[in-house]
């Protein structure tokens, strides 16, 4: 069975993640879609628990995707899981530089684990958590940018912030 890891601190998940999801599990058995701590990112807009419900309801359209949350060092994870790929996506360039880097560490770590790029739908090549987020607080359009089960719950966030 080939298994593949797909992390990300998806705080929210957004349309070109689900695009990224869908497109991967046409090339793998199984899709582990799992939400990571990353404590360079800690002013979270939603909780690592919430974010895994979120990204369960908006991929359950998709029937080989598991969703989870680790903490700690990926290559660890995904020998847990048994899942000899991870999945990217890159949006730019400059994705790409970062992510090539740690493809490499990752090798250098375990050389059984190999990472597979998937580029970005353009129509998705400029969509973020991050900028979401900032629309979002600004009560901007993210209809487009996120699934509408994720939407409803960002309104209702940021509701509670005013």
């Amino acid at each position: 069975m080939r298994r593949a890891v797909c992390p990300g601190s998806f705080d929210p998940v957004t349309r070109g993640h689900i695009d990224i999801f869908e497109r991967a599990s046409l090339m793998f058995d199984e899709i582990i879609i799992s939400v990571f701590h990353n404590p360079g990112k800690d002013k979270a807009m939603f909780s690592m628990e919430e974010r895994v419900e979120m990204l369960k309801l908006a991929t359950k359209h998709i029937p080989n995707v598991k969703v989870t949350a680790f903490s700690g060092l990926l290559n660890e994870f995904c020998v847990r899981e048994n899942a000899p790929f991870i999945v990217r996506g890159l949006r730019a360039f400059t994705d790409f530089e970062y992510e090539f880097q740690r493809a490499l560490l990752i090798k250098k770590i375990d050389t059984h684990l190999e990472t597979v790029f998937i580029m970005t739908n353009a129509q998705y090549s400029f969509v973020s958590s991050s900028g979401v987020r900032e629309l979002a607080a600004f009560n901007g359009q993210i209809k487009d940018l996120v699934p509408s089960c994720v939407e409803e719950r960002i309104r209702q966030h940021v509701a509670k912030k005013l």
